[in-house]
């Protein structure tokens, strides 16, 4: 291991410079790599020049490493023997140490900083999370593989088995400072809100719950006061699951720990307020969009998990049948004219659109969208938040829109009739317009619009095709079991035993990988409602949503029930999820 220079010296030097300061390469041999990388690169081949370093057996990935870690101001310890006391390891739970590959070294108690060491000079994000999860101020060092993997089996694989939340509930349970804020909901002042933030088992449990949550792919997670006791709920595939509870004293100290991370005012505990936690976890980018709401016995507060690594951004991945999919490529891909996607709230359209804008998304096609709130970014398309409190509403945005040249809009929701008209007037002058309505099923849109006060002949000129959705769980593939389903479950269906002939039914008897529900993710059945001629002079002739509906099917759609059904047939889903979902046509 050579001898390092000063860090200063080396931090935002190019490679090549930090391994001749660190004495591990010659001049003559770094202009030899540079001119081999040149040489590549105009054939096309995208190299490091640490790659070729490594190639040419000139170093080796340890020196590459350190390296790095000292372009980036980073020192490097050896972890050796070292013994790390206990109370420096408390201030990293288990989860989060391994998750994040860190291990704490030392604590300054007068900065509030933690030092820690990583094998990975590019896990810089590691840091950051640490700070807004833990509110330390972190100092990171660099250390080797292996003796980072040996540290943390040393130090956290017994800890691990006592760091669950029930473990940390009952150390919560048994903590003084904490106990003397029962009862007082209202008369804590800012100082002691301060103070209840920065609780070292509070920000452990809210710590391995966001762990937890994410592990577990929640889409949502629930803090509820109540008059007798504080709920802590995940919300995964669209079903609530019910945590171990914590005490209800507790309460003023999460909601300020959550509001400290989300930047938001901790003294203001009479207003709604909305915010935003950024994280990164095992390398994929995590926001968490927080709403905290006051209640009669306390603040509300609901963070909504947006993980996208998990969301498919791919409109061959949403759950279209090949036909669908078919028409709904046809709708996207038209000049100009509006396509609506509707369905209740959380039912996947933001989605399906997202879907949608990504499969248009190149060098030639400019895309913009209003959004309240903004779910993902989407790189190369322009995205606009809504702010009402300031007048910035979908009407407002949608006038400046235009005149940034688009090709592609997205209208979050249409909520009332000037957004409708502007966005049809904008479908008139040559764009394709998506946005979103919230109906039961596609005819009934119509009917809805109708209402707001749009014109018919509106609806007519501008409306391409609706697509109405609903999301219903995936049979967990690893427990899936065939069943002759009953008589019940089959009127359910509005079935009788003679339709089912020849068909196999599944479910899912429930395992460990899917925490025994039987289901593992969601999958979308859709409604696809393009216009034709007739659909246009029935909307203009005011008909109602029934004769829409028929005359749509002659035109080829598939009822919401029916793509369910098929759904089943096809061993995706299971007879409960799509009764739940979908009603059966009215005869």
């Amino acid at each position: 291991m050579p001898k390092l220079p000063p860090i200063e010296q080396l931090r935002s030097r190019t490679l090549g410079r930090v391994l001749i300061k660190m004495g591990v390469l010659t001049r003559e041999k770094v202009h030899q790599c540079l001119n081999i990388q040149k040489q590549r690169r105009e054939h096309d081949q995208k190299i490091s020049v640490g790659q070729i370093f490594l190639e040419l057996g000139l170093i080796d990935e340890k020196q590459l490493r350190i390296a790095l870690a000292a372009q980036r101001g980073m020192e490097y310890v050896s972890l050796g023997d070292a013994d790390i006391p206990p109370d420096i390891i408390e201030k990293v739970p288990s989860q989060t140490a391994k998750t994040y590959r860190i291990v704490p070294i030392e604590y300054k108690k007068a900065d509030n900083e933690l030092v820690v060491v990583l094998d990975n000079p590019e896990n810089f994000r590691a840091t950051d999370d640490l700070s807004t999860l833990m509110g330390f101020k972190v100092t990171a060092k660099i250390t080797d593989s292996e003796a980072l993997e040996a540290a943390l089996k040393k130090y956290y694989e017994q800890r691990e088995e006592t760091e669950g939340i029930t473990e940390l509930i009952d150390e919560i349970q048994g903590d003084g400072f904490l106990a003397e804020f029962e009862g007082r909901n209202q008369s804590i002042d800012l100082d002691e809100l301060k103070e209840l933030s920065e609780s070292n088992p509070v920000k452990k449990l809210l710590n391995l719950v966001l762990m937890q949550a994410i592990r577990d792919k929640a889409s949502d997670i629930h803090f509820e006061p109540f008059e007798n006791e504080y709920k802590m709920r995940y919300r995964i595939d669209g079903v609530l699951y019910e945590m171990v509870p914590p005490p209800k004293h507790i309460a003023a100290a999460l909601s300020s720990r959550i509001k400290v991370m989300a930047s938001l005012d901790i003294a203001e505990r009479r207003l709604p307020q909305d915010g935003r936690i950024s994280l990164t976890v095992q390398g994929n980018p995590i926001d968490l969009r927080v709403s905290v709401l006051p209640t009669m016995f306390g603040e509300s507060v609901v963070l909504r998990v947006l993980d996208r690594s998990q969301i498919s951004l791919d409109l061959e991945k949403l759950g279209l049948r090949q036909d669908d999919l078919k028409k709904v490529r046809q709708l996207i891909n038209k000049p100009n004219g509006v396509v609506i996607v509707t369905g209740p709230t959380g039912c996947g359209k933001t989605t399906t659109l997202y879907a949608a804008l990504s499969e248009l998304n190149d060098i030639e096609t400019k895309i913009i969208t209003t959004e309240d709130p903004i779910e993902y970014d989407i790189d190369g398309v322009i995205q606009v938040q809504m702010k009402p409190d300031i007048g910035l509403t979908f009407a407002r945005c949608l006038r400046s829109i235009l005149r940034q040249d688009p090709d592609v809009v997205l209208v979050g929701e249409i909520r009332d009739l000037e957004t409708a008209e502007i966005s049809a007037q904008a479908s008139l002058t040559g764009h394709i317009v998506f946005t979103t309505v919230h109906t039961n099923d596609a005819p009934s849109t119509i009917a809805r619009l109708l209402d707001l006060g749009i014109e018919p002949f509106l609806l007519t000129a501008t409306i391409e095709g609706i697509v109405a959705q609903r999301l219903v769980r995936r049979i967990c593939e690893y427990c899936k079991t065939p069943f002759e389903p009953t008589e019940i479950q089959l009127m359910d269906l509005g079935l009788v035993p003679d339709d089912i002939k020849g068909k196999q039914f599944f479910y899912g008897r429930g395992c460990n990988r899917c925490n025994n529900t039987g289901y593992r993710g969601r999958i979308g059945i859709f409604e696809i409602m393009v216009f034709n001629d007739e659909i246009r002079d029935l909307v203009m002739n005011h008909a109602s949503t029934n004769v829409l509906r028929t005359a749509s099917q002659r035109a080829g759609m598939t009822l919401l029930r029916d793509n369910g059904l098929a759904a089943i047939y096809d061993g995706a889903t299971s007879i409960d999820e799509v009764v739940k979902e979908t009603i059966a046509e009215a005869e």
